[in-house]
């Protein structure tokens, strides 16, 4: 029995390799297509699953500073949570019959990049967790068109993925597209905008706000 007590679709294997899922998911054509294809997927997965992957989570950042760690742990679990209740619900009402948008080919290959990171046991969490981190991901960049990173999600320095002006922006958006796992190529985030005179930071920290107030002092003959 699944996750939500529900039997896949037709066309998911529980027991393939994750390499042959990604080939499946890479076949959808649309976003309800694609969607309802992670979700046969999700679905399939336990609660002890998800607590696995919060736990495979608290060991990598137990490090960070405390405050930091506590409000990323926090947020991330919130995440987990909320994205696999939006998938029973999503599945239940039938939402994918009326996501007609087609899945471009530059989105396709996410799972490509995902059935490389789930390819041997390296990283610290077996593969058949790391996908489901993917497929949770997955789920919210291709098919909800929302960030990888929930809104709110801080990183250092005391920025946080925001939603603003019907914008979504994150803080790291053009910073890790270098890394092979990163999820930011398919992130339909923008980069949250850099201090200057024109625009300011969306949610300023203090930081941010010293360094608007430098900049236009500097550039703008505030000076006498």
């Amino acid at each position: 029995m699944g996750l939500f007590g529900k039997k896949p679709a037709p066309e998911i294997i529980p027991d393939a390799r994750v390499d042959r899922q990604c080939r499946e998911l890479m076949r959808a054509t649309t976003r309800g297509e694609l969607g309802e294809r992670i979700a046969g997927l999700v679905l399939l997965y336990s609660p002890s699953d998800i607590q696995q992957m919060k736990r495979n989570f608290e060991t990598k950042v137990r490090d960070l500073d405390p405050a930091y760690r506590e409000r990323l742990t926090a947020k991330i679990t919130e995440y987990l949570l909320g994205t696999c209740q939006r998938i029973r619900l999503d599945n239940q009402q039938g939402v994918y019959k009326t996501l007609k948008q087609p899945v471009l080919p530059a989105q396709k290959n996410y799972w490509e990049m995902v059935a490389r990171q789930c390819g041997d046991e390296e990283g610290g969490d077996l593969p058949v967790i790391r996908f489901l981190k993917y497929l949770l991901a997955g789920y919210s960049m291709l098919v909800l068109e929302e960030p990888g990173h929930a809104v709110g999600t801080p990183f250092p320095g005391g920025d946080e993925v925001e939603y603003t002006g019907g914008v979504y922006y994150c803080p790291v958006r053009e910073k890790a597209s270098d890394v092979d796992a990163a999820l930011c190529p398919f992130c339909p985030a923008k980069q949250t905008p850099s201090i200057g005179y024109l625009r300011p930071a969306t949610k300023p920290t203090e930081r941010n706000k010293q360094e608007f107030i430098d900049n236009c002092y500097r550039y703008h003959n505030f000076n006498g």
